[in-house]
């Protein structure tokens, strides 16, 4: 379950569309999501779906098209460039797919988690402090003198979720962090992104592909269209303690639209129209018009 402070994050019909030259190419279509404080989102979805297009936007590398986006206390839909820019510098942590764009070639672990402290003018001693305590927490306090070239590349990506975190920003963002690892260095990526999250009280939304995310995270949102389509939740089984299982939810937005998976609309028989009967008990019946009881 999430130890969290409430509402973090709240998109309600967010539409981004790009255009290019006379074509105009819909990334989000009226997309709603809220996150909490403290959360571990997953977002999930195909290629072109729109999951690396909301990153951008809550991350303020992009801007909606129309629509709503509160992240705090900031609405980054009315945020001026200057705004946009600080808001990106001191409350967000991006950590990319490729290992290059996150770390320092030239500077060892140490100094590459040193680095945006020193930026913010952070003083030599707490530097060092908070790069011991970060690279402790992902177990790599024992390599702070070593370069990128001679980590592993899940280790690498360890030290960058640590370059990310360096300055304690409340919103953490991971772009296909493990695109480009095995099984076991992916786990250990997501390990550590859960380890932050917990202990830095951090929100972490993690864009992804990685069919084992479901162990790390609290919830997944699957996004189709441009959408939130559905929601996979981590509850208590109640049957052993400390067991958990995944309860997968299809989600109603605030115009009273879903969208069923292309699976159930087969089993259902669904084309173009459904019956929707409430029952007596509240729950609900969906049909094709052309079957009857």
């Amino acid at each position: 379950m999430v130890n969290h402070g409430g509402l973090y994050i709240e998109c309600q019909d967010l539409f981004k569309i790009y255009k290019r030259e006379e074509l105009e190419v819909v990334g989000l279509r009226g997309l709603d999501l809220e996150v909490l404080r403290g959360e571990f989102l997953a977002i999930v979805g195909s290629s072109g779906s729109g999951k690396s297009t909301l990153l951008n936007i809550l991350a303020g590398l992009d801007k909606p098209s129309a629509g709503r986006v509160q992240v705090g206390e900031r609405d980054l839909l009315e945020m001026s460039e200057r705004e946009r820019s600080t808001y990106r510098r001191r409350e967000v942590g991006f950590l990319w797919q490729a290992t290059s764009r996150n770390l320092l070639s030239y500077l060892s672990v140490r100094d590459n988690v040193e680095l945006p402290m020193a930026i913010a003018g952070v003083p030599g001693v707490s530097r060092k402090e908070r790069a011991f305590h970060l690279l402790s927490m992902i177990g790599l306090a024992d390599k702070p003198d070593r370069y990128p070239d001679q980590l592993s590349g899940g280790e690498q990506q360890r030290v960058a979720i640590c370059v990310a975190m360096a300055n304690s920003p409340p919103l953490l963002l991971a772009d296909e962090p493990t695109g480009e690892l095995d099984t076991a260095s992916a786990d250990d990526v997501f390990q550590a992104l859960r380890a932050m999250c917990v202990s830095e009280k951090v929100t972490v939304i993690a864009v992804t592909h990685y069919p084992g995310v479901a162990r790390f995270v609290h919830r997944m949102a699957h996004i189709r269209d441009g959408r939130i389509a559905a929601e996979t939740v981590m509850e208590p089984s109640y049957r052993r303690a400390g067991e958990v299982v995944q309860r997968e939810y299809v989600v109603v937005d605030r115009a009273g639209r879903l969208q069923l998976p292309q699976e159930s609309m087969d089993k259902l028989g669904l084309d173009r129209r459904a019956r929707i009967e409430v029952q007596p008990d509240g729950g609900a019946l969906i049909q094709s018009p052309e079957k009857r009881e």
